[in-house]
């Protein structure tokens, strides 16, 4: 397989993105030394794809990026390839059904994101990702270009499970996915990182066996499936580890960079 890839897709957060935000030096050259050599580099994140924008520029990518867990896909001039929104109907419904409970849910609406309240909650989930938001009540807003809906509890992860089961089980034709600990994801069933890189797969001509994916939470179950080698952070899920085809390092000994060390041939 190596010397193959032209195509490396990788997930953001806990896989070259460490938890303190920052991105090591060693992860930085070596995404920049896989585009000096011809191999594209694809951001495909869970995250809006505004706040993707800051780490594309410090990383020099000149790839499209995967955001919305595969919701959007927009090159590097803003230009939209993909879109595949929540239907507006079920959106409604999953904020009732938050309100029922007093659950926290971020909105996100043509790629912005609105909060009811201004609290811990949100300051934290903003904290380090360069996005600004907007705190009104949900039924001022024109529930329609919804990009996808996030439910946090940053305090009880078990309560999070319980949500993913129970929403999984009400809307079966939706994605929903616990994407971190404490997240739980709620969008379109085409808005999928799997279906996000086949896209650009045969947008560019590229075979499965020529995708290397990384990643490192349940939402890169669907990112895994999409390459020919698939790799699982030393911090990934026990769950995403099983699908995986190689297991790397963690994220803080730099497990992409030896991952990549591993299947592409690169000048050193």
């Amino acid at each position: 397989m190596a010397g193959k890839i032209k195509l490396v897709a990788t997930d953001i957060d806990g896989t070259i993105v460490k938890w303190d935000t920052s991105v090591s030096e060693n992860v930085k050259n070596c995404i920049k030394n896989l585009q000096n050599n011809g191999i594209k580099v694809v951001l495909v994140t869970g995250r809006m794809h505004c706040a993707t924008e800051h780490l594309r520029n410090e990383l020099g990518l000149n790839s499209p990026v995967v955001s919305y867990q595969g919701g959007l896909i927009k090159d590097n001039s803003g230009k939209t390839l993909y879109q595949e929104n929540l239907d507006s109907k079920c959106a409604k419904e999953i904020i009732e059904w938050a309100h029922a409970d007093n659950i926290h849910l971020n909105l996100y609406i043509d790629d912005k994101l609105y909060v009811e309240k201004d609290d811990d909650c949100v300051k934290k989930y903003t904290d380090g990702k360069f996005v600004s938001y907007t705190v009104c009540p949900f039924d001022t807003l024109k529930i329609e270009n919804v990009n996808k809906i996030l439910a946090i509890d940053y305090g009880n992860a078990e309560r999070v499970t319980g949500w993913v089961k129970e929403l999984q089980a009400k809307y079966p034709n939706l994605y929903i996915v616990k994407s971190t600990p404490f997240f739980c994801e709620i969008g379109s069933s085409m808005a999928k990182k799997s279906l996000g890189v086949e896209f650009l797969a045969k947008y560019w001509g590229l075979s499965k066996d020529e995708i290397l994916t990384i990643g490192d939470q349940n939402n890169d179950i669907e990112l895994l499936k999409a390459g020919g080698v698939k790799v699982a952070m030393g911090n990934a899920t026990q769950e995403l580890k099983e699908c995986a085809t190689y297991i790397t390092d963690t994220v803080e000994n730099d497990g992409f960079v030896k991952a990549i060390e591993k299947f592409c041939t690169l000048p050193v």
